[in-house]
């Protein structure tokens, strides 16, 4: 079986392929998203960025498991998404949240290429792709909001992430059935990082899909701690 081939078997198990309620949920965003999906099945998969047994899982594992984040987040400001990797959930963010400026960070050159040539391709006017870690930015890049999706563990996603939000601004965290555990473990240094008690809630995009869970921290302190 050729790689076109695989790929064009996933679709047909895909259960979401064809849904009537993607288009109705995404709205205007609609196109972009739809867009972002193909070429996630033909570049995203060539380049090693999306692996070729998560192509029947894009839509409910992916995307719209990034779209459940997008509720949580501001509708304006700069929204940093964190170790954005392939795009997710950053570019999904960007489509959904038109009137924000939001900045892709990731430290791997072949990632930031990646993100380049999408955001160019999907025609997204208000994104900034960066090549950085997020400790490099610390002292140059703030925002009302950060993002972040299967980066790090809490204690040390709250180093990388609470710096880079202004006072007031959110971080909004996309995490697993441990997310309770990170949360405790973590909680000395999100006090320490000028962070509010954590959030956790769950999130589903769409009536059916898989739910997510959510941990949001607000920034309510700003000490210029590392």
């Amino acid at each position: 079986m050729t790689h076109d081939d695989h790929v064009d078997a996933a679709l047909e198990v895909d259960p979401w392929a064809g849904d009537s309620r993607l288009p109705e949920f995404f709205g205007p965003s609609w196109a972009a998203i739809s867009a972002f999906h193909t070429l996630l099945v033909d570049e995203g998969v060539r380049r090693g960025l999306v692996g070729p047994r998560e192509v029947p899982r894009l839509w409910e594992r992916h995307l719209l498991n990034s779209a459940a984040v997008v509720p949580f987040l501001p509708e304006a400001g700069r929204i940093i998404d964190l170790g954005s990797g392939a795009g997710l959930p950053g570019i999904v963010v960007a489509a959904m949240r038109p009137d924000a400026e939001v900045v892709l960070l990731d430290p791997m050159e072949r990632r930031t290429e990646w993100l380049l040539e999408a955001v160019a391709a999907l025609g997204l006017g208000n994104v900034v792709v960066l090549r950085a870690r997020a400790e490099d930015v610390h002292r140059e890049l703030s925002g009302v909001a950060v993002t972040a999706r299967a980066v790090a563990p809490l204690d040390r996603l709250y180093r990388w992430a609470l710096p880079l939000l202004v006072k007031g601004g959110v971080l909004v965290a996309l995490k697993g059935a441990r997310a309770h555990e990170e949360v405790v473990a973590a909680a000395r240094v999100g006090t320490k990082l000028g962070g509010g008690a954590a959030e956790i809630s769950s999130a589903r995009a769409i009536e059916g899909s898989e739910e997510t869970t959510v941990v949001r921290v607000v920034r309510e302190v700003v000490r210029g701690v590392r």
